[in-house]
């Protein structure tokens, strides 16, 4: 009796290929591990990008929130760029509105991401930099990228509300307009750019003073 179920055990062991399984399912059960882990990453990303509408300023950090949004905005950058950040270990808490904070940084790197995608084409990847620092009493927020660039004739529109460089039906014109009455209106900071077309351009350089916070 014993032996018939041998033969049963051993021909199920060939068939199943016991060596192939033993091999493969710790490495499938990482795989797994890790993207739990990468999700979990997501959801909290997102729980603190979606920062319920506030009136008065927090104090946040702005590396973090920035790292957030990367996270969040990984779709629309994965594929054409890679994304290079230099996060100033010294900034302090800013005061800042959270969710519109949120929005600037993620128009910029959607911006980029097109860009990127209008210039290199399917299958080049191009790279996308955001640096922060901490002087005179300032927030500074850098973020360059390898895409376009943007015409000259175009450098005096670029934050008017509606204006577009895209091709009609893919561009709003909104991001920018929005990402200017943040950072200017709402937060009593500056946004300027150093462009030229099919050079490496930094489009924001976004800084918010505190000085009176400290």
């Amino acid at each position: 009796m014993k032996e018939p179920l041998i033969s049963d055990i051993e021909a199920m062991a060939e068939e199943i290929d016991i060596e192939y399984l033993i091999e493969e399912i710790p490495q499938a059960i990482h795989q797994s591990l890790d993207g739990v882990d990468r999700v979990a990453n997501i959801v909290r990303a997102m729980k603190e990008f979606a920062h319920p509408g506030v009136e008065e300023k927090t104090f946040i950090d702005v590396n973090k929130a920035i790292e957030n949004t990367i996270i969040v905005a990984r779709n629309e950058w994965k594929y054409v760029a890679e994304m290079i950040t230099d996060f100033d270990s010294s900034l302090p808490l800013v005061p800042c509105l959270p969710g519109d904070f949120n929005q600037v940084i993620l128009n910029m790197i959607v911006n980029a991401s097109h860009a990127i995608a209008d210039v290199n084409g399917s299958g080049n990847k191009g790279v996308i930099k955001i640096c922060t620092s901490y002087s005179d009493d300032c927030a500074e927020i850098r973020i360059s990228d390898t895409g376009t660039g943007i015409p000259d004739a175009a450098i005096s529109k670029i934050f008017d509300p509606f204006f577009t460089t895209k091709e009609v039906g893919k561009g709003t014109g909104q991001g920018l307009a929005i990402s200017y009455d943040v950072i200017i209106k709402k937060h009593g900071g500056t946004i300027t750019f150093d462009t030229k077309i099919g050079k490496d351009k930094t489009f924001a350089e976004i800084k918010k003073s505190f000085c009176s916070f400290l």
